[in-house]
């Protein structure tokens, strides 16, 4: 397969590609490993006291990376201030990034609701990542060019009756029912939507939004508690040379074995970090329970962890109860030492502090 960087690649074949291709022995191979990785976590997720508690740490942590990506970076201590503070601007990478967390929410939602991925809703997923109506690209120019030297590296397809056929047929493998395993396609349709690269801004996160929502559809987790772009960072330079290679050497097996690898290995790292907080839940619970009796409640505790910047109108709201007896709970826990507090604003926020630290370590 011969194509020019320069130009448009309105030759961008359609999906499926041949079977053959893409269920070699080492691919096989590589899917039963990353398959029983991906078992384990979804039932490690299901033992969580709640399971919003890891939902929200994974959602933000990967809006973070995916963003960081495309070099737009903030802190975990602006993110969580942000979500938690009011009456304070956050900056605009900070926004971007909370966008990206909404954009990821949004699609978790819709299937949901509807049970599969549509266009349509790739496309509202992009727009609320971008906070654009541009949808399809219908202007030409759009070229990927090396960070590094500014050199053009691929051009895909720029002409929109080409885009929206190929997203078209993205769709229908996406929802289609056959004997591919969901894996090797979720690798399959991400090296195409990064090749047709729908959008003028967003292409790269959105796209990374679709592995996980794909990965729901086909029952694989339950929430969107797994997310690549960890991997993607830390093996960046493969990731767009593998990319490249489909394109130009139709070289699938490398490819897939790149995503099936990142599965594997991102599974293995999510179940570290669920056995962590299930150690720490356990250890505050039991702390609370003989040193702040009067605080203790099962959901309060959960509530602390589901939000590790709190605040009192989080208690009031969840937990039916006035801003006094709120006020009083989170000021004990933090006689002993299970919370911090931080002035933001004229607000008050709590952070527990172990847990801030826990999910730290994970970037």
């Amino acid at each position: 397969m011969t194509i020019s960087a320069e130009k448009p690649y309105n030759q961008l074949p359609a999906l499926p590609p041949p079977q053959e291709k893409i269920e070699t022995v080492k691919v096989l191979r590589q899917l039963v490993k990353s398959s029983v990785a991906l078992a384990e976590l979804k039932g490690l997720t299901m033992t969580l006291p709640n399971p919003s508690i890891l939902l929200n740490a994974v959602i933000l942590r990967e809006a973070r990376a995916s963003s960081e990506i495309e070099n737009v970076i903030t802190t975990q201590d602006k993110l969580y201030q942000a979500l938690s503070a009011k009456g304070i601007e956050p900056d605009p990478a900070t926004k971007e990034v909370l966008r990206y967390r909404e954009a990821a929410l949004f699609g978790f939602d819709f299937i949901k609701q509807k049970g599969f991925l549509s266009t349509n809703a790739i496309i509202s997923i992009q727009k609320v990542l971008e906070e654009n109506n541009a949808g399809i690209r219908r202007l030409p120019g759009t070229a990927l060019r090396n960070a590094a030297t500014g050199k053009v590296i691929y051009t895909p397809p720029d002409d929109h009756d080409i885009i929206v056929k190929l997203m078209g047929n993205l769709e229908n493998y996406l929802n289609e029912q056959d004997n591919i395993s969901p894996l090797i396609k979720m690798a399959v349709q991400h090296y195409q939507f990064e090749s047709i690269h729908p959008f003028y801004d967003g292409n790269g996160r959105t796209g990374r939004i679709i592995n996980i929502l794909h990965i729901i559809l086909n029952g694989l987790l339950e929430t969107p508690t797994l997310y690549l772009s960890d991997y993607i960072i830390n093996n960046k330079s493969d990731y767009y040379r593998l990319l490249q290679e489909v394109r130009t050497k139709n070289k699938w097996e490398d490819w897939i074995l790149y995503m099936l690898n990142g599965i594997e290995e991102t599974s293995h790292k999510t179940i570290a970090q669920i056995k962590s907080i299930q150690k720490l839940f356990i250890t505050t619970q039991e702390k609370i329970r003989k040193e702040a009796p009067k605080a203790y409640n099962k959901e309060l505790i959960e509530i602390l962890f589901e939000h590790p910047y709190c605040k009192t109108e989080i208690l009031t709201t969840r937990l039916k109860i006035s801003r006094i007896t709120a006020s009083k709970y989170l000021k004990q826990l933090e006689d002993i030492g299970v919370l911090k507090s931080k002035q933001v604003w004229k607000e008050t926020l709590y952070i527990n502090t172990k847990l801030f630290e826990l999910l730290k370590k994970w970037q």
